[in-house]
């Protein structure tokens, strides 16, 4: 259970991967549509989709030519138990988590 924690708390660790999945929270999506909104590459990107892969946070599939990304529901599940032990956590709530990225992520002075 370490290894998938600090894989996780890893990948959360990073803007453009929090910035990432709080798009994903909307929909699948693909890999270039997530590119998009970054002012980096496509590899750049694809070592962020990587790592929320590698940490269970997103799972990609192909359709066709284009490579899909999607937010798994229970990827938070093991670091929220983990988080409670300390009496000072509730469960992770999706939708709270969202609203705490968002705001995270619209900071004055920062830039995804």
């Amino acid at each position: 259970m370490s290894d998938t924690l600090d894989a996780t708390f890893a990948a959360l660790a990073d803007p453009t991967r929090r910035a990432i999945l709080t798009m994903l929270l909307e929909d699948d999506m693909a890999v270039t549509d997530v590119a998009e909104p970054f002012e980096m590459s496509l590899a750049a990107i694809s070592k962020h989709l990587t790592i929320l892969t590698r940490a269970g946070l997103i799972s990609q599939e192909k359709r066709g030519r284009v490579k899909w990304c999607k937010l798994e529901p229970d990827a938070l599940r093991a670091a929220s138990v983990w988080m409670q032990g300390f009496g000072q956590f509730e469960p992770v709530n999706l939708d709270a988590f969202e609203r705490f990225l968002e705001t995270e992520l619209s900071q004055p002075g920062d830039e995804a």
